[in-house]
């Protein structure tokens, strides 16, 4: 499996570490560098790894859709008891 990927990735690791604190313009130039990084880590990231990615954000997604479901289910019961 090559590891080209990790070359972008630790520069966007070090890229917001170094620059997390600064108040300066040099901090948007560098936010805007590490946010480039890391979308080429991805694509340059083996199938694997990507997939791995795909199937982590899907089970995240699903349980906030969930949960904002359930919240909205309750507003909704609220908002009824309210106008009876």
């Amino acid at each position: 499996m090559p590891l080209f990927f990790l070359i972008p990735l630790c520069t966007a690791l070090a890229t917001g570490y170094l620059f997390k604190k600064s108040s300066d313009e040099i901090a948007y130039i560098a936010d805007v560098f590490a946010a480039i990084s890391l979308i080429l880590s991805l694509v340059l990231a083996p199938w694997q790894i990507q997939f791995g990615l795909l199937i982590i954000v899907l089970i995240i997604t699903n349980r906030l859709l969930q949960e904002n479901e359930s919240k909205q289910t309750e507003v909704i019961g609220k908002q009824f008891r309210e106008t009876k």
